[in-house]
């Protein structure tokens, strides 16, 4: 394998950004896999992020076999398992970010940009064959999305692993209510490698500073970057700054192939939406569990993206012609997971069945109780719970869901918290690894009533769409009707098992003294690091008061779920 460190790429403006480059030894060509962004392409995954590694290497031995794993690097391919196979794999670091200078802006349009020219500037190098493919995960997943939407000319095929799709929606809130999780990641995985930094790790392979090689001052770095924490602050509504972050899906037109997790509060809605919104007359939507970083890496997430990219990279028979539109792996309360082909998402079978939020019995029902009836709880306390009663027989529930809820509140406004529950026999959550926590809850929906509006045109029974561009503050004590998004989810629940939801004014935890694992200093009970709990956003009494839930009569309050049936027919 032959590497080229730090090779330069001017952008349209004059700045030089720094790309490491491994390519086979012979002279080529051979087609690029490429990533762009602010992780730092130095710096190893051993060193930068040893929980995730050590997961792998405890559990997952087939990611890190065959490879010395001397090149390995967060959320993007491992060189020694593509480079042999004939693909040049290039790592560029974004502008402002690792060795490249400049100003850092993540997931502006000036990266995006950047991120373009990049794509050509490999097409026309003498090694390459003028086709580049995009794979990574996360943030080299959503920025697959944005330039794929610039169409660059040699762009050939995308595969965005578990990236979010809508700034606003999925990466910085959830049903309009300010996720905490930018201000708890940046400082730990951006700044903490933004170019120029003092006493930046090493590369364990060069042993050059990954944030280098100029060292620059405290004002200085302040001066290179944007205050992306407090922006987010600055725009709780839906506007331009969202909107120039997130890609116009329509505008893509390239084979992909999107592969998404049932368990992220970050990444799970945008493989969905990304699959849903592209062009593409070819296009795929593979769905698996387990943490967040895990697929990627091993022999199936390998194998599966080869096929892809052979296919549409390199012309090769891979077999990928006989590949279904659609991979799930259905989730069963034992851990493991049933793997099926389907044609279409959501699954063409779905019986989309509402279960009603019984006030009298506290239950899940299957019908609408006949008379109005009303319950209130504290919006800071710990809400309502239904349950249906034990499973006669094994139910399945794939796919996206929503409620429909009549609510009231005492101030003029209410954050409402859905959470999927699946109990045992013996009243015991069942629970997940869900990406970025090892006990992860069935689903989750959130919605800020005030941001209650609902563009039609966009709107599914089973996935409401939100505008979030006006609040209509609630006249206190008069109920309206809100449509809240729940995920997508799957969950294969046995006979005996229950199936609940709980509404909440504010994050659902699992019951229990714990201990919980924590991360990024949160601890973890259910829904990882993306709480939402920011004072800017959430301190506020009017989020404080009291909610009333309303249902029966002529104004029925229920979840509308995905069931898929279990035998043909």
């Amino acid at each position: 394998m032959h590497i080229d460190w730090d090779v330069p790429i001017t952008m349209d403006d004059g700045l030089v950004l720094r790309a490491d480059v491994f390519r086979p030894e012979d002279t080529g060509p051979h087609p690029v896999i490429m990533t762009h962004g602010p992780y730092a392409k130095g710096l190893a995954f051993q060193d930068g992020y040893q929980a995730m590694w050590s997961n792998l290497e405890a559990e997952h031995p087939d990611a890190l076999a065959g490879s010395s794993n001397r090149y390995q690097n967060w959320e993007t391919v491992d060189p020694e398992k593509w480079v042999p196979d004939g693909y040049v794999v290039i790592r560029v670091d974004s502008r402002g970010a690792g060795r490249s200078p400049g100003y850092l802006d993540i997931l502006s349009p000036r990266e995006t940009r950047d991120y373009y020219t990049c794509i050509e500037w490999a097409a026309v190098q003498p090694w390459s064959t003028g086709k580049v493919g995009l794979l990574g995960i996360s943030y080299y997943g959503i920025n697959q999305w944005q330039v794929a939407a610039l169409q660059p000319p040699h762009l050939a095929a995308i595969c965005p692993w578990e990236g979010a799709s809508d700034y606003y929606r999925e990466f910085t809130h959830h049903g309009g209510i300010l996720d905490v999780f930018v201000k708890q990641w940046y400082p730990v995985q951006v700044s903490s490698v933004q170019h120029g930094v003092a006493d930046s790790p090493r590369s364990r392979v060069t042993g050059e500073p990954v944030a280098g090689p100029e060292v620059l001052t405290p004002e200085e770095l302040a001066k290179n970057v944007a205050d992306t924490v407090a922006e987010l602050r600055d725009h709780p509504l839906l506007d331009e700054y969202y909107r120039e972050r997130t890609a116009d899906l329509a505008k893509i037109t390239v084979p992909v192939l999107s592969a998404t997790n049932w368990a992220h509060h970050l990444h799970t809605r945008g493989g969905f939406e990304g699959h849903a919104g592209v062009s593409s007359e070819q296009k795929w939507l593979e769905v698996h569990g387990l943490q967040h970083w895990v697929e990627f890496y091993t022999d199936y997430g390998v194998a599966l993206q080869k096929r892809f990219f052979g296919h549409f990279l390199k012309g090769e028979d891979t077999g990928w012609a006989e590949q279904p539109p659609v991979v799930v792996h259905a989730r069963r309360v034992d851990g493991t997971f049933e793997k099926r082909g389907e044609t279409a998402w959501p699954l063409d079978r779905t019986q989309w069945t509402r279960f009603h939020l019984d006030l009298a019995g506290g239950t899940l029902a299957a019908a609408g109780d006949v008379t109005r009836r009303e319950t209130a709880f504290a919006a800071q306390g710990e809400g309502l719970t239904f349950w249906t009663e034990p499973l006669t027989e094994e139910l399945e529930l794939t796919g996206p869901a929503s409620a429909h809820l009549r609510v009231a509140s005492s101030t003029t406004d209410a954050d409402l918290f859905l959470a999927l529950r699946v109990q045992d026999p013996d009243g015991r959550d069942v629970t997940f690894p869900a990406a970025m926590d090892p006990h992860g809850g069935v689903g989750f929906g959130w919605l800020r009533s005030s941001l209650r509006n609902t563009d039609p045109a966009k709107s599914l029974p089973y996935r409401p769409w939100h505008t979030y561009d006006e609040r209509q503050p609630l006249t206190p004590d008069e109920p309206v009707d809100v449509d809240v998004e729940i995920w997508p989810t799957s969950v294969i629940i046995p006979a005996g098992h229950r199936l609940g939801v709980s509404l909440l004014g504010h994050d659902f935890e699992f019951p229990g003294d714990g201990p919980w694992p924590s991360a990024y200093g949160i601890s973890m009970r259910g829904n990882g690091i993306y709480v939402h709990n920011d004072p800017h956003d959430r301190g506020s009494d009017v989020y404080a008061g009291t909610t009333t839930l309303i249902s029966g009569g002529e104004h029925p309050s229920y979840l509308l779920l995905p069931v898929v049936p279990r035998t043909a027919g």
